[in-house]
């Protein structure tokens, strides 16, 4: 029997609930295809567009800086725009924390969206499958009561195994995805650590420019 053969006879012995399981792996994996790469990409813009600004913010180019930043897709243009923005006007370096923090909050929730999905998947596929396997037993049991008493052990044994199809299946897609939140939480968490290293980053440069500023008046 080849695995294609297998994996059909698996899916037709499995029942109705098999079908559900498949139903909830396919948009788990949709999910996690769709995080991975956007935080990937989120990751990738953000190194790239402040490997460009931090030369430009350390000569005090903060017109480019902005231009820049604000036409810019990545996550940490949002935040250093709006730090530029509020340094428009005389403003302390709370001032400047605030207004940059008002763009991670814009952020953040944009970076995490979808992802508890998984955990959550994880959590109802394993639930389906017991589900699958209690009915398959049922049937099992109900249907062993009405056959010959020389057929029942084998047909009992056959009707469990067809029935923990649903339950080792569901298992085989439920930790691979607690596995995969984990690591887009990881990932988004990295990825929210190096902003808010770019934004320490940002209000120390803003500051000493402004201190070797100061005696030049």
């Amino acid at each position: 029997m080849s695995v294609f053969e297998f994996a059909v006879k698996f899916v037709q012995d499995s029942g109705m609930f098999i079908y559900i399981s498949m139903l909830i792996m396919a948009v788990g994996l949709a999910i996690a295809i769709e995080r991975y790469i956007f935080l990937q990409r989120a990751r990738s813009q953000n190194r790239k567009l402040w490997a460009q600004v931090l030369p430009m913010l350390q000569s005090g180019r903060f017109k480019e800086v902005y231009h820049l930043a604000s036409e810019s897709d990545a996550a940490i243009g949002k935040i250093v725009a709006n730090g530029l923005a509020r340094m428009q006007s005389p403003a302390r370096r709370e001032d400047i924390d605030a207004a940059m923090e008002e763009g991670m909050m814009e952020i953040v929730p944009r970076l995490e969206k979808r992802t508890h999905y998984i955990a959550t998947f994880a959590n109802v596929i394993t639930l389906v499958g017991l589900l699958g396997t209690i009915v398959g037993l049922i049937k099992g049991f109900t249907a062993v009561a009405q056959v010959n008493p020389a057929e029942k052990a084998e047909m009992l044994s056959a009707s469990i195994s067809i029935a923990m199809n649903n339950t080792a299946f569901a298992l085989t897609v439920a930790i691979p995805f607690l596995l995969i939140h984990a690591f887009l939480q990881a990932r988004t968490g990295e990825i929210v650590d190096g902003l808010e290293a770019a934004k320490i980053s940002f209000l120390n440069v803003v500051q000493r420019l402004k201190a070797e500023a100061a005696p030049a008046r």
